[in-house]
């Protein structure tokens, strides 16, 4: 497969080259970046020396897929063009997760996708939408924090097992969650030895979470939604709360996973007891799930561990490609995370 990247540059752009280096069937022939046209990859990532590239311009060339690793706003004006010349998209961005333009208009102040296309998107959360991503031309990529989310829940949601009005969703993200940009909230001297929330009550990854709750219950479901930063590089950590409905008791939420579960290669409901670590995830396509009900409260307490660059973005994008062109889903991404 002829595979291009358009902004290679950001941290989800060399994380896909990192991933795709090691992929079998597929060869990297363009790497877009509006800003550092004319440079060489590895003057820019010195750890990609033996995947010297030249950077492009924003013409993509013929290709076979195109990953574009852009903020959210680019995306959708390129796509319909790109779409026409039969290049397949995998957008890491936001553009084209919400089904609804006028609620992507208000979270994300930007002017949203032509409903034609958007209504051409497939949400690519494979474990939960597999079926819906064979032989389409536009998957719209998860968010990070979503992912956590919904792969703890969604399978509960749908079999009608927790009182949907009281989840609770407390997640915390390493800085590279943030991007590349220049930023003061996530210079050094702001992050290292502290921890805050941020976005309370507004985060915008909240109706895409939302979205696909409420399409797991078939009907409106709400949450509360509270990200977190924390000192550290990679990883994200999300613990869930929510009443669960009477009669349902630990082991009948734990079968509900595994069932989900039980066949996925990079989803892993941990033995009870031991629960999931960032560092579990670190640098791979992996996410840990475990959970207990607390009887005194009714309330079960769930908790999910990914690495916010690989399953919260680029192996995740990896794995829709692999999808989309017939392979197994974990070629080129079989690698075990790192420890320490």
């Amino acid at each position: 497969m002829k595979v291009g990247i358009l902004g290679a540059t950001g941290y989800t752009g060399q994380e896909l080259l990192r991933i795709l280096g090691n992929h079998p069937e597929a060869e990297i022939v363009y790497l877009g970046s509006s800003s550092s046209a004319g440079k060489d990859i590895s003057e820019i990532y010195p750890h990609l020396v033996n995947r010297q590239m030249v950077l492009e311009d924003e013409s993509v060339p013929d290709l076979d897929v195109l990953f574009m690793a852009l903020p959210h706003g680019l995306a959708s004006a390129k796509a319909g063009e790109l779409l026409n010349r039969g290049i397949k998209i995998i957008d890491l961005g936001a553009d084209f997760r919400l089904q609804d333009a006028a609620v992507y208009q208000e979270w994300y102040k930007t002017e949203p996708a032509d409903q034609k296309i958007l209504q051409k998107a497939v949400y690519g959360l494979p474990e939960l939408y597999r079926n819906d991503l064979y032989g389409q031309n536009l998957i719209a990529n998860p968010g990070c924090y979503p992912t956590a989310a919904l792969l703890a829940l969604v399978p509960l949601v749908r079999a009608d097992l927790l009182l949907t009005d009281s989840i609770i969703i407390d997640a915390k993200s390493g800085v590279s969650g943030a991007g590349r940009g220049v930023n003061l909230s996530v210079h050094y001297s702001e992050v290292n030895e502290n921890i805050k929330a941020y976005g309370v009550g507004q985060h915008r990854h909240t109706p895409e979470i939302e979205q696909q709750l409420s399409k797991a219950a078939s009907r409106e479901i709400m949450v509360n939604f509270t990200p977190h930063l924390v000192p550290m590089t990679r990883g994200i950590l999300a613990t869930i709360y929510a009443q669960v409905k009477p009669g349902i008791g630990e082991e009948v939420l734990r079968e509900m996973w595994r069932e989900a579960y039980e066949t996925e290669p990079f989803i892993h409901v941990l033995p009870e007891g031991v629960w999931p670590q960032t560092k579990y995830a670190y640098g791979s396509n992996h996410v840990f799930l475990q959970l207990k009900l607390d009887k005194r409260t009714r309330r079960v307490i769930l908790v999910s561990a990914l690495d916010n660059l690989v399953k919260g973005a680029s192996g995740q994008a990896v794995q829709n490609m692999n999808i989309l062109f017939d392979l197994p889903e974990t070629v080129g991404l079989e690698l075990n995370g790192l420890w320490p």
